[in-house]
């Protein structure tokens, strides 16, 4: 199964959820995704320090080991070819994916590898909650649901969403990207 063979690779951070769907063979992840991997500790053949770049806050369907749903934040979009060189030969060429990335400023569709990702721009709040947003799934419809299968909740109402945004090229959407400064919080809040 994909999901065991990233667990086993050390991909798959911060799990939230991690399992199969009510449907048989569908299976949900939410957590963090990793890039990057971080540089091997010294002398060890399998440590490795902490990741130097992550998909944060993914949510992910797979189904017949492909992923079919991607959802998650980008700190910056020069992270979306590192992710798609990663995870290609899994992602399936019908695959959703509504990806927020913090440097842009309006939303944006790219084809990369044959599939479609729309870039949604992210100011703050919960990944989780903004996709929800997004898809206009209330709170009551999650209700009584599994972890896993309110993921599959959001698979299915990507599925009929119609986006707006215009498809560009890769180039044409780092060139809209800007520098993105965080307000530092410091000491109790």
């Amino acid at each position: 199964m994909l999901l065991e063979t990233y667990q086993a690779k050390g991909l798959l951070t911060v799990t939230l959820v991690n399992g199969q769907t009510s449907t048989a063979g569908v299976y949900a992840y939410r957590g963090d995704l990793v890039l990057k991997e971080g540089a091997l500790r010294d002398g060890s053949l399998t440590d490795r320090k902490p990741p130097e770049a992550l998909f944060i806050h993914s949510a992910l369907i797979i189904e017949n080991d492909k992923i079919k749903f991607i959802n998650g934040l980008l700190p910056i979009l020069d992270l979306l070819p590192v992710f798609v060189e990663k995870y290609k030969a899994d992602i399936a060429p019908d695959a959703i994916a509504l990806i927020y990335v913090e440097n842009i400023g309006k939303a944006l569709k790219v084809e990369l590898e044959g599939v479609t990702y729309e870039l949604l721009p992210f100011k703050e709040g919960l990944v989780w909650n903004e996709l929800l947003e997004e898809l206009y799934i209330e709170k009551s419809e999650l209700k009584n649901q599994s972890a896993e299968d309110k993921v599959a909740i959001a698979y299915e109402s990507a599925k009929s969403r119609k986006s707006k945004a215009p498809l560009v090229s890769y180039q044409e959407a780092q060139d809209s990207t800007f520098v993105v400064v965080k307000d530092a919080a410091v000491g109790a809040i």
